[in-house]
């Protein structure tokens, strides 16, 4: 946007003072404070992320400057101090702290726990997430995987991005005019063998691992008897086969998983979560019911910005409902799918 506004509207960027996210602007007006947390300030692309400080050769290929830029804390550290004014209309007393923060996925793994090496997450929303935990500072540009700070202090997060994963299920049910639940239950609860019709789940671009905003959507392999069940179990199917891609991208880093979480709308489908774990090899556990979200892990971070404790006796994992284990008699049915997905994508890349 930055660039839009130089190159569009130079006289405007030559008066830009400071640059913060929108949270900051926010944090600004409570204390009167330039502060940003570093998770939040990873995705800027003007980051030394294994530095966790802004970087001058970064900022001056967008024409920025260091001055710029909010000052830097971590998630979990205190950023500063409400405006009195506010603390008295609000009748709140003493000093009020305020807290570093997060980005919406740092934020969700301190909501689920999420901060040991290994330790992962799997996010069935509109958008789909793969993030894994990481003790140091392993980019992966090739490979589209992002590559943030997370919000506690020497750790790190990879972490793969599909940008319609519930998404693509809502285009179909309103292109059938059913509703999502109902296209899901024509498929019960366990898988029993891939489908014929292959879905690339591309309706807005996708990120891990094409980084290829201009691919779109396709079905292939549709036969004059497929109806709204075989069609479900292809966008399903296309769905769990790109957040494969990003799992495959994240081992090509390095990365192994020891545990997964499967949060977001879609894990209350138990044969999406089977169908994940079985493309995966990962089991996956889902939480007993509540919200374990980035609001969670936003309150836990102000809890030990606040307190001083440790983050890991404040971010525990949610208690395990149940666990859906891979399906090892399915693994190479579905694998040799994947193959035929994986296909797709470079025989359409040039013809949409």
């Amino acid at each position: 946007k930055l660039a839009w506004v130089k190159a569009h509207e130079p006289e405007l960027f030559d008066r830009v003072a400071m640059v913060l996210l929108p949270k900051d602007y926010l944090r600004l007006w409570l204390s009167g404070d330039h502060v940003s947390d570093m998770s939040d300030s990873a995705g800027t692309s003007w980051m030394d992320v294994g530095a966790r400080a802004w970087s001058d050769e970064l900022l001056a290929k967008a024409g920025m400057r260091a001055d710029q830029m909010p000052r830097l804390v971590e998630g979990s550290e205190v950023s500063g101090t409400l405006r009195p004014e506010l603390a008295s209309r609000w009748g709140m007393t003493g000093t009020v702290k305020l807290v570093g923060g997060g980005g919406d996925n740092s934020a969700s793994a301190c909501g689920v726990g999420c901060f040991d090496e290994g330790d992962g997450f799997v996010s069935l929303g509109t958008s789909g997430v793969l993030l894994s935990a990481k003790s140091g500072f392993a980019p992966s540009p090739e490979t589209a995987v992002h590559t943030f700070c997370h919000s506690v202090p020497d750790t790190w997060y990879q972490m793969g991005v599909i940008l319609s994963a519930t998404d693509s299920l809502n285009w179909l049910a309103a292109q059938t005019g059913s509703k999502p639940a109902e296209l899901s239950a024509l498929l019960g609860d366990h898988i029993d063998g891939p489908g014929a019709i292959r879905f690339l789940p591309y309706l807005s671009g996708e990120r891990t691992p094409h980084n290829d905003a201009e691919i779109r959507g396709a079905f292939a392999g549709i036969g004059i008897g497929d109806g709204h069940r075989e069609l479900t179990q292809a966008v399903i199917e296309g769905v769990a086969f790109a957040l494969k891609d990003n799992h495959e991208a994240l081992k090509a880093t390095g990365t192994e998983l020891k545990s997964l979480l499967g949060i977001g709308g879609g894990s209350r489908s138990d044969y999406w979560v089977e169908l994940i774990a079985t493309l995966l090899g990962v089991p996956i556990d889902l939480p007993e019911a509540g919200d374990f979200g980035a609001a969670l892990g936003a309150a836990r971070l102000a809890i030990v910005g606040d307190t001083g404790a440790n983050p890991a006796e404040v971010m525990t994992r949610p208690a395990v409902a149940r666990t859906i284990d891979p399906r090892a008699d399915l693994t190479q049915a579905y694998d040799e799918a994947y193959g035929q997905f994986r296909a797709l994508y470079p025989a359409i890349k040039d013809i949409l």
